[in-house]
């Protein structure tokens, strides 16, 4: 049975994680929810020149269709170590590979599946989780579906994982994060390590990828491991 996982992109610099982590997710036979804020839209364009259609979103709109991502090694590998794919086939290879589903929900659409509790889901993301996000979340103030999802996880007791990319941080930044934290979200600001083995920009970018997939409870092999062989 596949699982639910929500991610939200909202308008913070970083859009290339949730790029990567939608792919991996889905590589993984998970289901993705997606909604995309117009900031969030903006600076995919800008930062990843890819155009972003939020009324008429189409999977290769990030280029997460499913031959994109056949060509990645790296996600052979993550399957393979996932455990998706049979004992008994070639689990390098992305043959009868149970892919995830991406379903995309309007930032308006309050009617989406993922704007109430009743809608199970493992747990939401919210990458990267821009500084209006981060405030509505953690004073319930929700004006759009990616922070009324994030709402419903919260008071839902799932798990939900905000990933700030801002530096430096002001008192109000500080002080939300940690009324999220109280809350019971976990608060992820966009900070690669180098400690990996670092050769490309996909390294720091896979690193931080790996310790959402971490927090999420999905197997993963991303990144080299602090003290691994």
């Amino acid at each position: 049975m596949k699982k639910n996982v929500c991610v939200g992109v909202t308008g913070a610099s970083g859009a290339v994680y949730a790029v990567r982590l939608i792919e991996v997710l889905l590589a993984t036979g998970h289901d993705v929810h997606l909604s995309i804020s117009p900031s969030g839209a903006q600076v995919i364009d800008e930062e990843m020149d890819l155009r972003v259609d939020l009324k008429d979103f189409k999977p290769s709109d990030l280029m997460v269709d499913e031959e994109t991502a056949a060509e990645d090694s790296k996600i052979r590998m993550l399957q393979a170590s996932a455990g998706v794919g049979s004992a008994d086939s070639n689990v390098l290879s992305t043959e009868s590979i149970p892919r995830g589903e991406l379903h995309y929900h309007h930032f308006q659409n309050f009617n989406a599946p993922i704007a109430s509790g009743s809608f199970l889901t493992t747990g939401m993301v919210v990458c990267p989780c821009s500084g209006t996000t981060l405030s509505a979340i953690a004073h319930g103030a929700a004006s759009n579906l990616i922070q009324r999802a994030a709402e419903v996880h919260l008071k839902e007791r799932r798990r939900l994982i905000v990933v700030p990319r801002e530096t430096p941080l002001s008192v109000p930044h500080i002080e939300n994060m940690r009324l999220v934290t109280q809350a019971g979200a976990v608060v992820m600001p966009a900070s690669p390590g180098w400690y990996h083995g670092v050769t490309t920009l996909r390294d720091l970018v896979d690193f931080m990828v790996a310790r959402i997939c971490d927090q999420l409870g999905v197997d993963n092999c991303l990144m080299k491991r602090w003290g691994a062989e």
